[in-house]
């Protein structure tokens, strides 16, 4: 009887354990499909989330849309700046003066617009780890941008590249040495672009200036990217070239999506949904808006998400693009 119970014993902890394993099992599987997309593989984080300083003081952009709509309403009149990418997340804006209503042009179709790119490599010496990245890593980069920007009629040629060799321009291309690398480097006019590769530190992947920026400092204008985002860098997830998208595309007017919160003008771009804050990695259907219609656009190229992720503007961002163009940089 002792045998028996024995074996009855041993026989029910190998039946309990075997549901545990089973249990265990289908636990591990239902979590790794709800947290992972069938079509894509997550990337190995390295460099941590992504970090943008392009400076949004609230104060500067309010004053820089009064600006703005100034500048548009004489271009096109001032119902303009409830039809372009100057909206207001969809509420009505405000009525024209009777004394002052010229008659606007239609909604333009943005043009097609060639950007030349002048390409700065700043490096502490010899091979990528130090800055010094290929020129086919640049190419590449510029293949990034050129998919990126097809929809909006932006396309970026690369006009020239040069290459320092600078420890001092190379860490401290944020902050204490920006303007002396800028000062000595920069090229062209407002239509021209002026990218900067270098490590900038504090966790920042790049930085840029708006348009409206570049008649208080031309030289200081254009676009600085942490070298290792570009296509091929160990940045990842944000090195398959989406930091140079996103920065560029403050360079052109933008806002982050998340600008503003879920309140007021947001990022003044009207069919780009409300977003509370940053969005990292790539949150599939998430709303931090409630109250506002749409999930938060998770996948457009001025969030933080991925760079995986990230793969679009919205219409009316590419209205606004252009309009910042011909308002601030053309024939400037």
């Amino acid at each position: 009887m002792k045998k028996i119970s024995v074996y009855l014993a041993v026989a029910g902890f190998v039946v309990i354990a075997a549901i545990l394993l089973g249990v265990s099992q289908t636990t591990r599987a239902q979590l790794e499909n709800k947290t992972g997309r069938d079509d894509e593989k997550k990337p190995v984080v390295v460099f941590g989330t992504r970090g943008c300083a392009t400076n949004h003081d609230p104060e500067k952009i309010a004053a820089a849309e009064m600006d703005f709509a100034a500048r548009m309403a004489r271009i096109r009149g001032n119902s303009a700046i409830a039809r372009n990418g100057n909206g207001n997340k969809g509420k009505p804006s405000p009525s024209p003066s009777p004394s002052a209503t010229p008659t606007p042009t239609p909604n333009p179709t943005p043009q097609n617009v060639v950007v030349n790119v002048y390409w700065h490599v700043i490096n502490q010496g010899s091979g990528a780890s130090n800055g010094d990245i290929s020129s086919g890593m640049i190419n590449s980069q510029i293949d990034v941008l050129n998919a990126a920007y097809a929809a909006t009629g932006f396309t970026f040629t690369l006009a020239g590249t040069d290459r320092t060799t600078n420890s001092t321009w190379y860490n401290g291309c944020y902050g204490s040495s920006e303007m002396s690398m800028k000062n000595a480097l920069h090229q062209g006019t407002a239509e021209d672009l002026n990218i900067y590769s270098c490590r900038p530190g504090s966790g920042i992947l790049g930085y840029a200036y708006f348009p409206s920026d570049y008649n208080s400092g031309p030289a200081r204008d254009g676009v600085v990217l942490l070298d290792q985002s570009l296509p091929g860098g160990t940045a990842a997830p944000y090195n398959e070239g989406d930091t140079a998208t996103h920065e560029i595309g403050h360079w052109l007017g933008l806002y982050h999506t998340f600008q503003g919160g879920c309140n007021g003008n947001g990022d003044y771009v009207a069919d780009t949904p409300a977003e509370q804050s940053p969005a990292y990695g790539c949150p599939s259907g998430r709303n931090s808006c409630r109250r506002d219609p749409g999930d938060d656009p998770i996948r457009n190229f001025m969030d933080y998400t991925d760079d995986y992720c990230m793969f679009e503007f919205s219409g009316l961002q590419d209205v606004r693009m252009y309009d910042q163009w011909i308002a601030y940089r053309q024939g400037n």
